[in-house]
């Protein structure tokens, strides 16, 4: 199994904003497990938490995301300034035991 975690430092003030916005475009992801915000910590972090069977599940999940749907169309256009809400971002990912 493998986890995915995609960690995004925001602008102050835009964590949760950026975290509504990431659960309501990965509603029905299956592979999306959390959408997590700091408590503790470095301020204005937000976590989304994925799980893969392997990695090239991982690798072929993004697959979707590059075909032209009007799911995926739909998508773009409310992400679309996303960037603006965070500085920085990184992504870790782990094979579970």
């Amino acid at each position: 199994m493998i986890i995915v975690h995609d960690i995004f430092i925001c602008k102050p003030g835009n964590a949760s904003k950026l975290a509504k916005l990431f659960k309501e475009v990965m509603s029905e992801n299956s592979e999306t497990l959390d959408i997590m915000t700091d408590m503790t910590g470095q301020y204005n972090k937000v976590l989304i938490v994925s799980q893969y069977e392997s990695l090239s599940a991982y690798e072929n999940s993004w697959k979707k995301y590059e075909e032209d749907t009007d799911a995926n169309r739909k998508m773009n256009e409310k992400m679309k300034g996303y960037h603006e809400m965070y500085l920085s971002g990184s992504r870790e990912i782990y094979k579970t035991w």
